[in-house]
C-alpha cells in the first residue's frame, strides 16, 4: 500500500516537475522545480527513504532560496555541506542512497553558477537522469517513468529555446 500511495504522490511531482522544464522563465522554472521537490519529501516516507526525505526537504528550502533570489555562494557551500554530511547520517540504503546525494551536489553548484534559462534547464535534465536510477532502485516506478517523460520534454524543450535563441541572434 505504501509503495502505491508514493507512487500517486510521486505523480503529482512529476507533474510539477515537467512543467518546470516546459516554461522559459528561470523564477518559473525555479518555482515548479521547488514544488516538486517539495511534494517528494511526502512520497519518500511511503518508499521508506529518509535519505530521499531529508535530501529533498533540504533541496526545497535551497530552491526557495534560488527562487527568491537569495542563493548566495556562501549559501550554495552550506547547502552542500548540508545535504552531504545529513545524507550520508540517515542513509540507510548503501549505494542506493548515495544517488541523491550525489545528484544534490550536482544540481547545488549548478543552482548557484547558472542564471540561463538554456543552462538551467540542461542541468536540471543532467539531474533528472541520476533519479531515473534511484527512483528505479527504491521501487518509485512512476517516477522512474515520470522522470524519463521528464527528460525526453526536457530535451525538446531545450531545443526549441536554443532555436529560438540562435534565431534571435541571426536577426
Amino acid at each position: 500500500m505504501n509503495i502505491l500511495v508514493g507512487n500517486l504522490i510521486s505523480l503529482v511531482a512529476g507533474i510539477f516537475l515537467i512543467v518546470s522544464l516546459c516554461v522559459n522563465n528561470d523564477k518559473q522554472a525555479y518555482k515548479f522545480q521547488f514544488l516538486n521537490t517539495l511534494t517528494l519529501v511526502f512520497a519518500s516516507f511511503f518508499f521508506n527513504s529518509m535519505v530521499g526525505a531529508v535530501v529533498m526537504a533540504i533541496a526545497s528550502a535551497r530552491l526557495f532560496m534560488v527562487f527568491k533570489g537569495r542563493f548566495t555562494l556562501k549559501w550554495a557551500a552550506f547547502f552542500l555541506i548540508l545535504s552531504v554530511t545529513v545524507g550520508f547520517l540517515v542513509n540507510t540504503l548503501g549505494w542506493v542512497g548515495l544517488i541523491p546525494i550525489i545528484a544534490v551536489i550536482q544540481i547545488t553548484i549548478c543552482n548557484y553558477a547558472y542564471k540561463d534559462i538554456r543552462w538551467i534547464k540542461l542541468s536540471l535534465i543532467v539531474n533528472e537522469a541520476f533519479y531515473i536510477l534511484y527512483f528505479y532502485l527504491v521501487f518509485d516506478f512512476v517516477s522512474t517513468f515520470v522522470q524519463i517523460v521528464t527528460v525526453f520534454i526536457g530535451c525538446i524543450s531545450y531545443l526549441r529555446l536554443v532555436q529560438v535563441r540562435n534565431a534571435e541572434i541571426a536577426c
